[in-house]
């Protein structure tokens, strides 16, 4: 089982950003002292629900920091990119730190974040296939061309390329946030694994690991490639020595948060927002994920795995939204939780 930290940068409600990116940053660091396997970084463009507009960014500079930890992006936002110009930045990172960078990439939200960076509605809507091909292509090929709907251009080398520069055969791992039986589709039918979010539990984790196989082997995946998918689930992480404490923590925490970072959410047209009760949600976090004891935390990740096939993790860990808390809960769950998953 590999067991990650996933870092948002929250601000939360009376905090600077500064403050929530030494946070995220300081956390990350303490994430590869205490032996986690990965460190997954968010991206969010205009709202303080997450202060790094740039997960690739945040990675490189996290790859510079630290010398065994994975690093990845969970994710970048792939209609706001170009996929060339992304593939070139993860081929770089994925050279330059020796094949420790992962690139999640999702399909964000219909925010006004298209319309600031000029990709429309379209790319939103329609044009996540077209730009997940061309960017896997240029992870893989020695040279690359387009004439698809959105994206054309002639042949053009790539450099740096990721599949000679290293002994592995295949360049960055690429994973992809599915959140519908579309997005499964798009991921089992070229073969890249899931990364599932945190508002759903181990029943519906489960239906989509299913679906995933499904799709998977009516594309013509192999059997190898389809029992060696490594899906990465997404969830909260807090601990205490009583579960009240842990729960108590995030409930007090958390809904400020949430709600002052849902609420600055503006869709790019017009269209009504159903965002989540703060509250309620928590209260659903909590439920649902390793918050508790050392002991409880152990038995939930363990369940969650024998229940859905999953056993990577991407685990929230700065639900406190406190700097020393924070790097308290990434060392328990290093030194108290992750010797019993073994």
């Amino acid at each position: 089982m590999r067991v990650g930290s996933f870092v948002l940068a929250a601000r939360f409600p009376g905090q600077g950003e500064g403050e929530a990116l030494h946070r995220a940053v300081r956390s990350a660091e303490v994430a590869e002292e205490s032996g986690l396997d990965t460190v997954w970084l968010a991206e969010h463009h205009f709202v303080p629900y997450g202060t790094c507009p740039s997960a690739v960014t945040l990675a490189a500079m996290l790859l510079g920091r630290t010398r065994r930890l994975r690093v990845g992006t969970a994710v970048s936002v792939l209609p706001t990119a170009h996929p060339v110009a992304l593939g070139e930045q993860a081929a770089l990172l994925h050279v330059a730190s020796g094949g420790r960078f992962s690139l999640g990439l999702g399909r964000g939200g219909p925010w006004v974040d298209l319309e600031v960076f000029g990709a429309g509605l379209e790319a939103y809507e329609r044009g996540f296939p077209e730009a997940l091909d061309l960017l896997l292509r240029w992870l893989r090929e020695p040279s690359v061309g387009a004439d698809g709907e959105r994206y054309r251009f002639r042949e053009v080398p790539v450099v740096p390329r990721p599949t000679e520069a290293l002994t592995e055969a295949a360049g960055p791992e690429v994973v992809v946030a599915c959140t519908s039986p579309a997005s499964v589709r798009l991921a089992a039918e070229r073969g890249l694994p899931m990364l599932l979010g945190m508002h759903v539990g181990d029943e519906e984790k489960a239906e989509m690991v299913a679906l995933w196989r499904r799709h998977a082997r009516a594309a013509g995946r192999t059997s190898a490639e389809i029992e060696d998918a490594a899906h990465v689930s997404a969830g909260v992480c807090q601990i205490a020595d009583r579960r009240a404490d842990a729960a108590e923590t995030l409930l007090k925490a958390m809904p400020g948060w949430l709600k002052q970072g849902l609420d600055a959410h503006v869709t790019v047209d017009g269209r009504e927002r159903r965002m989540r009760d703060p509250l309620a949600y928590t209260e659903l976090l909590c439920g649902l994920h390793p918050v508790g004891t050392p002991r409880l935390c152990a038995d939930r990740l363990a369940a969650t795995s024998e229940r859905t096939g999953i056993s990577r993790f991407a685990l929230l860990v700065e639900g406190s939204g406190d700097l020393a808390a924070t790097e308290e809960n990434v060392r328990r769950l290093g030194a108290e939780v992750l010797p019993q998953l073994t």
